[in-house]
């Protein structure tokens, strides 16, 4: 009813329930086209919207209940491992758990024992958390398009804490589907990605969190590597050191002499550039201690990504820490509801 006075005659009341029960029938054949779709759809714009609109959509209603359903956080899991599953990939199984009946996720290399779910925030972002250690390790913003991992929960969950009980090798077979899941984010939906300490390109600088480094910490590692196969050489321009590892691997510990703010970060080249700087902490136990013993001092940031608006892109201020957005290209193939709304909206306007 569109007025706010109290609703006391039976008729009224009978009415009242009458709209109540249209606006549930309504509601319902939305929400079961939307889990058809969810749940069936071949196409990745589909895919996204169906979840989207699912995790904001309020079923409450004061006269009538809805039969059991699944919660934001569940429609998020479901999209991960239909997207990953659209590519072949099945090395994260999602299953629903039949006590809290919620949908949880596991990684095939390092077992039942890692439970992970997406918990929501206010602000609709979702962060994909190990639920024993409660270790956010990438964020995603379905509404932005944005994924982001946390260096921070990275180094907690797998360096500090998954190490102890799983192989170097099993814990990296655990983050790949996890990196595959950002690439077809990005091929498919054109999300921008920051893949933080997981990133293997050359010239990807991992800045520290606190920008200034005393030298006595590169002091520490020049002593480490005293009795190592390992050798740590000062740069030519005195701004910091490089380590080499094996197969041609090179970890930098420096700042650019070239910029006036002299912020120091970690770098990490390899010929192929498949390494990254998760990788060399995993796999090396000498940088591993070093950086583990001084993380205060060592630890990589994570900058919350966010997009500019419209104004500041006008103003050609850069988006901070990672390049735009690309521009969507128009799309003829709107998903069978979105058409149905435009249809309906189209009608009353007539």
């Amino acid at each position: 009813m569109s007025n706010n006075r109290i609703v006391t005659s039976p008729s009224e009341r009978v009415q009242a329930l009458s709209a109540s029960f249209k606006d549930v029938l309504s509601l319902g054949q939305r929400y079961v086209a939307l889990l058809d779709q969810l749940a069936a759809t071949d196409r990745a714009a589909d895919l996204l919207a169906a979840t989207t609109k699912l995790a904001k959509m309020d079923l409450a209603n004061a006269f009538v209940d809805f039969p059991p359903h699944y919660r934001a956080n569940d429609y998020y899991l479901i999209f991960m491992d239909r997207l990953l599953k659209m590519h072949g990939d099945t090395a994260i199984k999602v299953s629903e758990n039949e006590i809290s009946h919620q949908f949880e996720a596991t990684a095939d290399s390092i077992g039942e024992e890692a439970i992970f779910k997406f918990e929501i925030d206010s602000r609709g972002e979702a962060a994909f958390t190990e639920q024993n250690q409660h270790e956010p390790l990438f964020y995603l913003s379905l509404a932005d398009r944005l994924m982001q991992f946390n260096n921070r929960a990275l180094v907690n969950y797998f360096i500090v804490y998954a190490l102890q009980h799983h192989t170097d090798l099993e814990l990296r077979d655990a983050v790949k589907p996890l990196i595959a899941f950002a690439k077809y984010l990005q091929e498919d939906l054109d999300f921008t990605i920051d893949l933080g300490i997981l990133a293997t390109a050359n010239d990807r600088r991992f800045m520290l969190d606190k920008p200034d480094l005393a030298l006595t910490v590169i002091d520490r590692l020049f002593v480490a590597t005293a009795d190592q196969d390992y050798m740590l050489m000062n740069l030519p321009h005195n701004n910091g050191a490089e380590l080499l590892l094996d197969h041609d691997t090179k970890l930098d510990i420096a700042f650019d002499p070239d910029d006036y703010s002299q912020e120091w970060a970690f770098m990490v080249k390899d010929p192929d550039e498949q390494i990254s700087f998760f990788d060399v902490l995993l796999h090396y136990d000498l940088v591993r201690k070093w950086y583990l013993d001084d993380r205060d001092a060592l630890a990589v940031r994570t900058d919350h990504m966010v997009l500019a608006s419209d104004d500041d892109q006008l103003l050609d201020e850069p988006v901070s820490p990672v390049e735009d957005l690309p521009a969507e290209e128009p799309s003829t193939d709107e998903p069978a509801d979105d058409q149905e709304e435009r249809a309906e909206d189209d009608q009353e306007d007539k």
